[in-house]
């Protein structure tokens, strides 16, 4: 499956603009959502190709949202990379385990994003 729509779910909005910037300049078509709630409603909209997900956010976070969106009938199958501070590898494992395909750690370095994402499509 090629990997065209890109959905970035952060509450940050220099990580939407930075995420963003950089996906629209590898040719993606990139819609952004700054909640849990906001994410539901985007994926109600549009269903994306892949989702990359924060984890820290207020209200649900991103390994409750992940653990959400994988278990949905209709969304099960889109991918989902975390993209969070959350360092440890405890985090690591427990964004897996929720869901996800894969994990990055900020600050975003492009490189590894698109290598990860070429690896999903």
């Amino acid at each position: 499956m090629a990997i065209r729509k890109v959905l970035v779910v952060d509450d940050s909005k220099t990580e939407l603009m930075f995420m963003t910037d950089l996906l629209q300049k590898n040719g993606f078509a990139v819609r952004t959502a700054e909640s849990a709630e906001d994410a539901f409603r985007r994926l109600g909209e549009e269903k994306p190709d892949l989702i990359l997900m924060d984890v820290v956010m207020p209200g649900q976070n991103g390994f409750q949202l992940t653990r959400a969106i994988t278990r949905d009938p209709l969304y099960a199958d889109v991918p989902i990379i975390m993209c969070t501070s959350k360092n440890q590898e405890t985090d690591r494992v427990w964004g897996m385990r929720q869901g996800a395909r894969d994990y990055i750690t900020k600050p975003v370095d492009a490189d590894e994003l698109m290598a990860k994402i070429k690896a999903l499509g």
